[in-house]
């Protein structure tokens, strides 16, 4: 009779070797560049400003203050000339007014406390239509238009540091990040239309790209998910779709008459377009203006919202807690108060030509520059 086995393999004979587990697929990272700015994520930074709306008045030479809760004008005060935006400093703690002077060698820059409302000592600056910062807070950018440059400048003084020079983008305008903050992309209004590409690393411009169509480029954001930048072409009436990775034009969405401003929804899923109703600058009043509500997801118009009556939806932003979409009324000396729910219109009267108004406080860690584009 044989011996029992005792379980181990006799000498000689092939051995078994348990199967390589498999490695468990890596969950993919979902990217979402506005987790930080949903409803009522406010920094501490902003605990103690007022909810205002401020609106400058670029042919008034002034800034209208709105109660945003009441929907009330409460003051009106003089800045430099020509303010285009009311742009959140990187830290949350200054709202600069940028008076271009219609490019004249008159710009500057007007500094208002957020806490208490009231504007200090404008800055000479040369020709700041708008006003973006670095991903790390050490810089202002100043969009030198006139001389088709961007100005680095210490963010707190103003001070000059250095320039990127842009040539060949005609009428620099607005800007957006990519999502791992590498470079950003610039919109060029004037001369057909186009974009600019800057390595924020180097400081450097990566390249040009022009449209499939002659444009008029006007704001540009992000999609939540980091993979296209929108961008409003007031001239063809709708967005174009950019890879910013591979700087090519990937599709178009057409929206509504002079497709110009840009905003993001608190959720992060929609962007509002604010279609101005005319080709012109400047327009007329009482236009076919409206506002378009893009999918994120799906890439398409889900809603349009017109304006009774008729006006000129320009730029603006959305309430810290979601529910307002807040634009200029450009040609109609007016402000729109709109519900983000129905889609309903207040207009509030401010001075003429009203542009690039913020709302504020908004939540976000820190601001990009613009009108409040934040992160």
């Amino acid at each position: 009779m044989p011996p029992p086995s005792s379980g181990a393999p006799a000498a000689g004979a092939a051995q078994e070797t348990p199967a390589e587990k498999a490695p468990t697929p890596a969950t993919p990272t979902l990217v979402d560049i506005y987790s930080r700015t949903g409803a009522g994520d406010l920094s501490p930074a902003v605990k103690d400003a007022l909810p205002r709306v401020y609106v400058p008045n670029h042919s008034s030479n002034s800034v209208t203050v709105i109660d945003s809760q009441t929907l009330k004008v409460v003051d009106t005060f003089k800045v430099g000339l020509g303010p285009q935006h009311v742009v959140p400093s990187w830290d949350l703690k200054t709202l600069w007014v940028t008076n271009n002077a219609s490019h004249t060698r008159r710009g500057s820059l007007t500094p208002i406390d957020p806490t208490t409302g009231k504007p200090g000592p404008a800055i000479p600056v040369s020709d700041p239509y708008n006003m973006y910062f670095m991903p790390d807070g050490s810089s202002a950018i100043v969009v030198d238009e006139a001389r088709e440059q961007l100005d680095l400048r210490d963010p707190h003084t103003l001070a000059l540091k250095s320039s990127i020079r842009t040539p060949h983008c005609h009428g620099i305008n607005h800007a957006d990040f990519a999502a791992d903050d590498s470079y950003a992309i610039f919109t060029c209004e004037f001369g057909g239309g186009g974009l600019v590409k800057i390595d924020l690393k180097t400081l450097t411009v990566v390249g040009y790209l022009h449209f499939s169509k002659r444009s008029a480029p006007q704001d540009i954001r992000l999609s939540a998910d980091g993979k296209v930048f929108y961008v409003a072409d007031m001239m063809n009436d709708g967005v174009y779709l950019i890879d910013g990775n591979s700087f090519k034009e990937v599709g178009f969405v057409k929206t509504g008459v002079g497709a110009h401003g840009l905003n993001v929804s608190r959720d992060g899923k929609k962007l509002y377009v604010s279609n101005r109703g005319t080709h012109r600058m400047p327009g007329g009043p009482h236009g076919p203006g409206s506002i378009s509500v893009i999918d994120f997801a799906t890439r398409a118009v889900v809603a349009t919202w017109p304006i009774p009556g008729g006006g000129s939806p320009d730029m603006g932003n959305v309430s810290a807690d979601g529910t307002k979409l807040w634009l200029s009324g450009r040609f109609d000396n007016e402000v729109y108060a709109i519900d983000t729910a129905t889609g309903g219109v207040t207009k509030i009267r401010v001075g003429a030509e009203p542009h690039g108004l913020t709302v504020w406080p908004q939540p976000g860690r820190y601001s990009q520059g613009h009108t409040g584009d934040m992160r």
